[in-house]
């Protein structure tokens, strides 16, 4: 039955995706903006997100040699990622998980950036519920999918380090992310 929920939500994902406006802005009296819903890089790429993305990625520097062992096996994967804006880790580790992924070659069609929400009523939700039914408690959380099935996730910072902690996950190494009752349906 988790199954059949888990494939319905992917489907449901798939269809939102191409009915969703990217890279939607919210802006609320004397706050910074943020963005909701489906992002991508160009939209990071934009004020006042650039500051932040650029410096991040710019900066990082990626283990190279543990990149180039996942790099072929990561292809097989899509990824999908919940984010805030307006979040410090977020804005920490997404440039970094964006720059490995290029780093890997890796296909950004096979990739999906969500941004929740910061206001009160509508806390770490998206327009389209993306969220919905995956247990999004604390962001960023990258999910890996395989097959249409979920394999594991980082969730807000890695245990090791974004490079080891992706390895780890793609080679079937025990993997247990941070928070890990986040894993499971409330």
């Amino acid at each position: 039955m988790f199954r059949i929920i888990q494939m319905l939500i992917l489907s449901l994902l798939s269809y939102t995706m191409l009915a969703q406006e990217i890279n939607q802005e919210i802006t609320i009296e004397n706050q910074q903006p943020f963005l909701v819903g489906q992002i991508d890089v160009k939209g990071l790429n934009t004020k006042p997100y650039k500051n932040w993305y650029h410096t991040n990625h710019t900066s990082y520097t990626v283990d190279t040699e543990t990149t180039s062992s996942f790099k072929n096996e990561l292809a097989q994967y899509k990824i999908l990622v919940f984010m805030g804006t307006w979040c410090g880790d977020s804005k920490r580790e997404v440039p970094r998980f964006i720059k490995i992924l290029e780093a890997a070659n890796f296909s950004m069609n096979n990739l999906k950036i969500v941004a929740v929400d910061r206001r009160k009523e509508f806390y770490k939700k998206s327009p389209a519920g993306e969220e919905w039914g995956l247990s999004i408690k604390r962001v960023p959380t990258f999910i890996f999918y395989k097959d249409g099935k979920e394999v594991n996730r980082i969730i807000e910072s890695p245990i090791i380090t974004l490079e080891k902690d992706i390895k780890a996950i793609l080679t079937d190494v025990v993997y247990v992310p941070n928070y890990p009752k986040s894993l499971h349906f409330d």
